[in-house]
């Protein structure tokens, strides 16, 4: 049997999925395979390199940083959040991300991006964190109206959450047959149609199925919802939730509020861990 995470993606909520995941490596968890959505990739490959404690450590160390996240790289750029400093600065001189131990690894990581062209999901193995690699990771991460389209072999990419933000159905496609799902808003949320589509269909104007994928969005997230919840009431996921709201907005500066999330992401794999290991088979 084959057992897998998935991430959802969130922004700086994904600062939750790290103190979870953080704690699953603490305790020497490990799943053969893995898929993440936007900012669950971004923080979900520190997994597959086995890196405890760098999601938490460089975005407390960053937040305030204008190289990092702020208006004027978004003006300066088109990215809010600055791709060359996010996607090479800080991995490759800042906080190191051990690029070898997660070519070595045998986990397999998976990246959901949109493929904006046709407004299909697009999952990418990756087997390693090159500069392609990288490229598929800011991809995922790559909202509209606060990014530039990414292009990455051949395919122009943004943020995988439009079309898929909870790829629980995508695992079990390629096999892994029990998943713990990892979710960054409580177990009663239902997402509402987006209120930024008029200004979606202006930039995106070029590309319509992308617009549809965005105006359909919340039906599909909330289908993903009641398909993680029939999934878990089979045995075949496992969820972690926040129990309540997080305490950050999905661009967030205040180191404190970025800390208890990470913590709130702790307490909830603690608060759980026996259960989580008699579902992944651990005596």
């Amino acid at each position: 049997m084959k057992y897998g995470i998935v991430l959802e993606g969130g922004a700086m909520r994904g600062l939750f999925t790290a103190g979870a995941t953080d704690v699953l490596m603490e305790e020497g968890i490990t799943f053969d395979g893995g898929v993440g959505v936007s900012a669950g990739a971004a923080f979900g490959c520190n997994i597959k390199s086995e890196q405890p404690g760098r999601a938490v450590r460089y975005n407390l160390r960053f937040c305030n940083d204008k190289r990092y996240c702020s208006k004027r790289s978004l003006i300066k750029t088109g990215d809010l959040f600055n791709a060359d400093f996010c996607y090479h600065t800080v991995p490759e001189k800042l906080d190191l991300f051990d690029f070898r131990a997660y070519e070595e690894s045998p986990m397999e990581f998976y990246i959901v991006c949109t493929d904006v062209v046709s407004g299909k999901p697009v999952y990418h193995r990756s087997t390693r964190m090159d500069a392609s690699g990288l490229e598929w990771l800011r991809a995922s991460a790559s909202l509209p109206l606060v990014s530039r389209i990414v292009e990455a072999d051949g395919r122009k990419l943004l943020d995988g959450g439009i079309t898929d933000s909870i790829p629980l159905r995508f695992m079990e496609s390629v096999g892994y047959e029990k998943n713990i799902v990892i979710l960054t808003q409580p177990r009663d949320y239902r997402k509402e149609k987006t209120g930024s589509l008029p200004l979606v269909k202006i930039s995106m104007r070029k590309y319509p199925e992308l617009i549809k994928a965005v105006a359909h969005r919340h039906e599909m997230y909330n289908a993903e919802l009641d398909y993680v919840r029939k999934a878990e009431s089979e045995g075949r996921a496992y969820v972690i939730a926040p129990e309540g709201k997080l305490p950050v907005k999905r661009v967030e500066h205040d180191q404190d509020k970025l800390l208890e999330a990470y913590r709130m992401g702790r307490k909830a794999v603690k608060n759980h861990l026996s259960e989580i290991k008699t579902f992944l088979g651990i005596e």
